[in-house]
């Protein structure tokens, strides 16, 4: 394998990073993926050739060996993000940051192209932080790396997707609310987001450009969970929250492990919509035609269907 190009992944074990890594093997790639839990990341390893893929360790406190495969890279792609923050996690640290340190050890390597990924909606003059930081994050990796090119997708869906089996579970409960039913998005498939990953890789010339992925279709929340109601069989009634409320709830959920709403969300909610502004390259510039999620999803959320896996009602 010592012959092939080597990419160092990072959040390789995630659930984009799942759909790359094939991809990256597939174009004979030998790919490393710092990792804290190797142990639990060993189905990456069926998905390509033995020696393909290399753990290495990732340690918060030490970022030696992660140093180390980005010096004997070719290419780094960052796909590590957070939704929500907590006391160990702070989105300034992960999406601004970290990106910023990665792009300065590739400059100081013979890295041929950092991939960093970002968000559609990514601000510095947004009111939600998260926002904010993702487009630190971005501004910090061009800066110190000129070889950089940052991908923006919006909301990524796929069987291990946070969003659509979130309101499948959630259709146990009678009622759905939502905040700004009317806030629009273009759902993407995780398949297509890896696709054009490899494909920014590719391309040449790229370098320091922005590309804006979104799916074919752009729907409102409010009709995107009516669809995934819809796809299970299942009929709830679906309103919407107002928003000092939401705030209300959103303030209650932080104090759970993995809050289902936080009060950073609920700001992205009132903002701009999560859609393709087309002020960037987008996936005509990457010649992919992406799929739909919604005739896509149905493959997936079977399972929460009467007499399905998660069917309880």
């Amino acid at each position: 394998m010592n012959n092939y190009p080597i990419a160092t992944i990072l959040g390789g074990g995630g659930f984009i990073g799942r759909y790359l890594v094939r991809k990256m093997t597939e174009k004979n790639f030998q790919c490393i993926i710092p990792t804290r839990n190797a142990y639990l990341k060993g189905y990456l390893k069926t998905q390509a050739p033995p020696g393909a893929i290399e753990f290495t360790d990732f340690n918060p406190k030490d970022f030696s060996n992660i140093q180390k495969a980005i010096e004997n890279s070719d290419i780094v792609i960052n796909l590590i993000g957070i939704l929500f923050e907590n006391k160990k996690q702070k989105f300034s640290n992960m999406h601004s940051d970290f990106p910023e340190f990665i792009a300065k050890l590739c400059a100081k390597s013979e890295v041929k192209k950092f991939i960093h990924v970002s968000a559609i909606g990514a601000n510095e003059n947004s009111k939600s932080v998260y926002q904010q930081s993702k487009f630190s994050g971005e501004q910090k990796a061009l800066n110190q790396f000129n070889n950089t090119v940052i991908i923006r997708p919006s909301v990524v869906c796929g069987t291990e997707d946070n969003f659509t089996n979130l309101f499948a579970k959630l259709s146990m409960a009678p009622v759905i609310p939502l905040v700004n039913m009317n806030y629009k998005f273009q759902p993407v498939l995780v398949n297509d987001v890896a696709t054009a990953i490899v494909r920014a890789i590719e391309i040449k010339k790229n370098e320091g450009k922005i590309y804006e992925v979104g799916g074919p279709k752009i729907i409102s929340f409010g009709d995107m969970v009516k669809s995934i109601l819809n796809t299970i069989g299942k009929k709830r009634f679906v309103f919407d929250l107002p928003l000092p409320l939401a705030r209300i709830q959103a303030s209650l959920f932080s104090l759970m492990p993995k809050p289902l709403l936080t009060r950073d969300q609920c700001e992205i909610l009132t903002e701009a919509d999560n859609i393709v502004s087309n002020n960037h390259l987008t996936f005509k510039d990457l010649n992919i035609k992406p799929g739909d999620v919604e005739q896509e999803m149905s493959k997936w959320l079977w399972r929460f269907r009467s007499g399905g896996e998660f069917a309880k009602v």
